[in-house]
């Protein structure tokens, strides 16, 4: 097994394009092990639906990035005190959903740092019956990744509030995350020490048993190559947001005017239906407003861009342009 030396960067982004790029162009007699450390951000599955995980406005208010990875599972919350495996195989047949396989190497390490770990259920990692990480695979047939969090010194208050939705209603036909009773690596250790100090730990563990332990530096053109495939795929919002299953979103809210009820189909990240119900009086016909609004991607910037020439009074009587934003993308 070659260790990937992914130079201590921590864009999530690149992180993940690195990930499978290794999957798919890297020696395919090799078996690999990536780590990884990612600023803060929140990664999701690649059936979920995006915005029925993540809390919109706080992290556009944090600066938090959103970035779906190519593996199923839930949405997870990352950052500096978060770290990532990742094992890149051969796909034998019998190691597709073997959890217990790729975790075992790990819980080993792990236990004889005095932490009391053990796997729970289907892929998760538990101490003390607190999660302290879980697991995800994908495979292209031939080549498997097997990855995983470790939290060693995560935020756990970032991690409620990130993931924390606020949309009023919504029915999808994503995979929603169940949120588990959560702790870090660090609580369970006799001695504190720093992540460099857990990373090198982990390293030499997982490799204590081997003869021949290789390192590889990317070279220039591959870390070219990993940069055109963050650029092509994991930059863009189809990736990230558009892929999302359809979903129906519910939105009521009472104003001064009176009750204005929304109801909104998306899918593939664009709004394809938008029906506007309620006891409110306006000039123009409701439907000119929905009309105009089918075919924007369900984002609040692109939607308040659609809406910038539009005098929303004319539609709903005195409201303001900003109470109306709000309720369509669930920021009130």
């Amino acid at each position: 097994m070659i260790f990937i030396d992914n130079e201590g960067r921590t864009d999530p982004k690149l992180n993940l394009a690195l990930e499978e790029y290794a999957l798919r162009n890297f020696d395919a007699s090799t078996d690999y092990l990536l780590f990884y450390i990612n600023k803060p951000s929140i990664i999701i599955g690649r059936n979920q639906n995006t915005l029925e995980e993540i809390n919109q406005e706080y992290i556009e208010a944090n600066n938090i990035e959103v970035v779906r990875r190519i593996s199923g599972g839930g949405a997870v919350y990352h950052d500096l005190g978060n770290l990532n495996f990742s094992f890149i195989t051969n796909h034998d047949g019998k190691s597709i959903s073997n959890f217990k396989k790729f975790t075992a190497p790990v819980i080993r390490v792990l236990n004889n740092m005095g932490v009391n770990a053990e796997l729970k259920g289907r892929n998760d990692i538990l101490v003390d019956e607190k999660k302290i990480s879980g697991t995800a695979q994908f495979s292209t047939g031939k080549r498997m990744i097997s990855h995983g969090t470790l939290l060693f010194d995560t935020d756990m208050g970032e991690v409620s509030k990130a993931l924390q939705v606020k949309m009023s209603k919504i029915q999808s036909k994503g995979h929603k995350s169940v949120r588990s009773r959560v702790a870090n690596i660090s609580e369970f250790l006799k001695t504190p020490i720093t992540m460099d100090d857990f990373k090198q730990q982990l390293l030499n563990g997982l490799f204590e048993a081997r003869e021949h332990f290789e390192i590889h530096k990317l070279t220039e053109a591959e870390w070219k190559a990993v940069h055109q495939l963050k650029s092509e795929k994991y930059d863009l919002w189809e990736w990230n947001y558009g892929r999302s299953p359809k979903f129906n979103i519910q939105r009521s809210k009472r104003f001064a005017i009176g009750e204005i009820d929304l109801r909104i189909f998306v899918e593939k990240g664009l709004i394809s239906e938008f029906k506007v119900f309620g006891d409110f009086f306006g000039r123009q016909p409701i439907s000119d407003l929905e009309n105009l609004l089918i075919s924007v991607p369900y984002d609040k910037n692109e939607i308040s861009k659609k809406l910038e020439e539009v005098v929303i009074e004319n539609y709903f009587g005195k409201l303001e342009k900003l109470d109306f934003i709000n309720l369509v993308y669930g920021n009130d």
